[in-house]
């Protein structure tokens, strides 16, 4: 059988689709990770003692399908009811499962760009049309996010954005959600480093709903646990379209665990915004431009030196950043709050690029 009739099996919109590339996982040797914004530190303590008391007795049952644990934990430190909440693998699962419970074929999936390229993949996956809708000045809201169209069936906002790192002001979301004649989901998977968060818009208006992930802030990436913050009736939709037992045994006791333990929460995220502070100044002060961040990562790019040639030297020595062009906008450098060491080490190599290249066509 040869390609042609494989490839025909599939939707046409399946096979013309490029598929979504995560940063890179090394398997092999040793390199310096900030490319994939993970948590440089080890999770609580608790979270492994709840995976280990899971593993020692839980994985001959099916899990509860509903993460009931950690729904009413994670209800009582964000201050909302537990049936507010919807438990996915990861906050990918939960983009997933909103996306396929409200965008079909032909329809409209809108989202800002520069912006997470899941969002894009999604949609095609759907088969539906990609509404792309640049920022305006200073990474705000544009009048033509928020415009009517009557396709369109969902918004995604990231909040903080990825790759910028930089915050649209609550006010301005529900302003734009009362204008859309669709859902819109604020995607908060890096709102813990942030000053500002939209789950009080979701008490407010049933069109905004706010995800999450416990991969970022609670060093939870190998464990793979989100969720999404809705009204009720929202929810109760949601479960009809999401996998029987998405979230498994293990994830379900780490997750709550982790949630649980705002103690260690509070000290992590005091560590990661210091060392985000102390990558600021040290890019600006080799000469980058830097986009003030509230995430756990800065984006950058150099005036003298091509970010491409950059993230090839730094990857030759050691250092994993994320290289990114967005067509249309331009390319640059997303590097991850490390570990002081891991950072003071990054620096030390781009300060020696900058001083000892000769610019664009070193490499």
């Amino acid at each position: 059988m040869d390609r042609s009739q494989i490839d025909g099996w599939f939707r046409p919109n399946v096979r013309q689709m490029r598929p979504y590339v995560p940063g890179e996982q090394p398997q092999g040797g040793k390199f310096i990770k900030l490319n994939t914004n993970e948590n440089p530190y080890p999770p609580s303590p608790a979270a492994v003692r709840a995976i280990q008391q899971a593993a020692d007795g839980a994985l001959v049952r099916y899990p509860d399908p509903l993460a009931t644990a950690f729904r009413i934990q994670a209800a009582e430190v964000l201050g909302v009811d537990p049936e507010w909440i919807l438990c996915g693998n990861g906050s990918d699962d939960i983009l997933t499962i909103v996306t396929r419970a409200l965008v079909g074929e032909g329809d409209r999936l809108r989202m800002p760009t520069p912006s997470y390229i899941l969002y894009r993949t999604l949609a095609e996956i759907q088969a539906a049309q990609v509404d792309e809708v640049p920022f305006a000045e200073g990474f705000q809201l544009s009048p033509e996010f928020g415009r009517p169209h009557p396709r369109l069936r969902l918004a995604f906002l990231p909040n903080p954005n990825s790759p910028t790192g930089t915050v649209v002001p609550p006010e301005v979301i529900q302003e734009v959600a009362q204008r859309l004649p669709c859902p819109l989901l604020v995607d908060e998977a890096y709102a813990d480093f942030a000053d500002v968060h939209c789950i009080d818009l979701v008490r407010k208006d049933p069109r905004i709903m706010v995800s999450r992930t416990l991969s970022k802030s609670y060093g939870l990436a190998g464990l793979r646990f989100g969720f999404l913050i809705a009204q009720p009736p929202i929810i109760e939709m949601l479960r009809k379209v999401k996998d029987s037992y998405n979230c498994d045994v293990l994830a379900i006791a780490g997750a709550t665990a982790a949630i649980a333990d705002q103690a260690w929460f509070a000290e992590n995220r005091a560590k990661v915004i210091a060392t985000r502070s102390r990558l600021h100044d040290g890019l600006r002060g080799l000469g980058f431009e830097v986009i003030t961040s509230y995430a756990n990562f800065v984006w950058c790019t150099h005036p003298q030196h091509a970010s491409r040639s950059l993230y090839e030297r730094l990857k030759a020595d050691g250092v994993l950043v994320r290289y990114m062009d967005y067509p249309g906008w331009g390319d640059g450098l997303r590097i991850s709050v490390g570990t002081d060491d891991q950072i003071d080490a990054c620096l030390s190599l781009l300060a020696g690029y900058v001083a000892g290249g000769s610019g664009i066509q070193d490499l």
